[in-house]
């Protein structure tokens, strides 16, 4: 059996993706690793003094700049001839595409030999779940209310994968929490190349989401089944693989789980099934 280097005692909400997500990342990594760690619900729930979840050597930064303390800590290995431990760095959405986004780009531009792991449940949800770049079209939060003018955000999610590959840096990936085998292959590969490595990870969040918490898992897999949320790999700057569901589910089937679209009309609901089918026909 593999060791469980996130370990139970934590203080996530039931039914929390990211909480299934280190355990996931952690397993496939393994022990030889020092994970730097954004502000946000993960830090909050993983690591108050004088406990910890984590089994491993670990350090919390800030939003703004946790890829840049991830790069300190790799040339420090480097410069002192460790060429073997792997400095994971984690954030979620908001520090990743938004409010650490230059820090990021740097990283991924002077290639620096990390993997930063993106988990991204779409909101700001550890500081009131207040809507990111994340955050999917017409979505309610609490910062993209619904009302008579404006019902939920009115722009569409950042495309962050795309602009990482867009450096050009080696390996470049998304995954979902509910596919664990995924995640653990692309892990697995990315800690077999050297150079900056970008893994962007589906995670959800029932309290932000209006989710059952017993659905948790089942939405992160509706996503994908639904094409909504696609498993790509980019190498070098080009897509290199894509996972495609044999018949993609309607994508009402997911969005109907979550009360942060029970707003939507048929309409909205056809938009975007318009869009994912138009986003899969060069794929496919």
């Amino acid at each position: 059996m593999v060791e469980e280097l996130f370990v139970s005692g934590h203080r996530a909400c039931a039914g929390c993706g990211i909480a299934t997500s280190f355990r996931e990342v952690m397993k496939a990594v393994g022990k030889d690793v020092i994970v730097v760690n954004a502000t946000g619900c993960s830090e909050i729930v993983s690591s108050p003094y004088p406990q910890s979840a984590w089994k491993v050597p670990y350090i919390h930064s800030l939003f703004e700049n946790v890829p840049a303390v991830a790069s300190g800590v790799s040339h420090a290995l480097r410069s002192m001839g460790n060429d073997h431990t792997q400095v994971v760095c984690i954030a979620g959405d908001g520090a990743t595409y938004d409010i650490g986004f230059g820090a990021l780009s740097g990283m991924l531009e002077r290639n620096d030999d990390v993997i930063y792991v993106c988990y991204d449940n779409e909101a700001y949800m550890n500081t009131g779940i207040q809507r990111s770049s994340a955050t999917p079209w017409k979505a309610a939060t609490t910062t993209s209310q619904v009302g008579s003018a404006v019902k939920g955000k009115p722009q569409g999610k950042k495309p962050i994968l795309e602009i990482a590959a867009a450096h050009k840096i080696p390996y470049a990936a998304s995954t979902s929490v509910g596919y664990p085998f995924d995640v653990a292959k692309k892990l697995k590969k990315a800690m077999g190349i050297k150079g900056a490595r970008f893994i962007l990870l589906f995670a959800s969040c029932p309290t932000g989401w209006g989710l059952d918490t017993a659905k948790s898992i089942q939405a992160t897999k509706l996503i994908v089944e639904t094409g909504i949320w696609k498993m790509a790999e980019y190498e070098n700057g080009k897509m290199t693989g894509v996972f495609k569901p044999g018949k993609r589910k309607p994508v009402e089937e997911y969005i109907k789980l979550q009360s942060r679209f029970k707003h939507l009309t048929p309409e909205d609901i056809a938009a975007i099934q318009k869009e994912v089918d138009a986003s899969w026909t060069g794929l496919e």
